[in-house]
């Protein structure tokens, strides 16, 4: 079940493509998707049916909706160039922490902290934003996404960090 409510993510992030941003249609889909994001996982939990799968779907269908949302939005908003360049700082620390995981351990690491998850619903409420407050929210996102993110290389680092051997005399 909880793998059916992560892949109508990514049909609702399809959808999102037919519609003119910031139209009714747009914010019925878009809220409806970042309910998908936020029950999914709980539903998983719930009925013991977490796995590696699931948190890779999961994670894909957050990349393919973050991207149609950016697709979508950022022609319509007027985003500062500083916005544009602390943002893609944030990208390359969690592109780097995707490469780090993977050379280390040879497989994808997914961390989902509450940090990532506190980072993620900021992210989702921004366009809900009354246009006069963005430039201010978006300060508060950004710093949310920038802790996550170091918090996200912590992690994988130590998870991948080879474990030391303690030998008794």
């Amino acid at each position: 079940m909880a793998n059916i409510i992560t892949g109508i993510r990514i049909v609702l992030s399809g959808a999102l493509l037919l519609f003119p941003a910031l139209s009714p249609a747009f914010y019925v889909l878009y809220i409806a998707g970042g309910i998908s994001d936020m029950i999914d996982g709980a539903v998983a939990r719930r009925t013991g049916t977490v796995s590696e799968f699931g948190s890779k779907l999961d994670t894909i269908a957050d990349i393919v909706f973050a991207a149609v949302c950016l697709k979508k939005l950022l022609p319509v908003l007027d985003v500062p160039v500083w916005l544009y360049i602390w943002s893609a700082v944030i990208a390359v620390i969690k592109i780097s922490n995707i490469t780090a995981g993977y050379i280390r351990q040879k497989k994808f690491i997914s961390v989902h902290s509450v940090l990532n998850k506190a980072a993620g619903l900021l992210l989702f409420v921004f366009p809900l934003t009354p246009a006069a407050y963005m430039r201010y929210s978006a300060v508060f996102v950004c710093a949310a996404a920038t802790a996550a993110a170091i918090h996200e290389g912590f992690t994988v680092w130590m998870r991948s960090r080879p474990q030391k051997r303690e030998f008794m005399d």
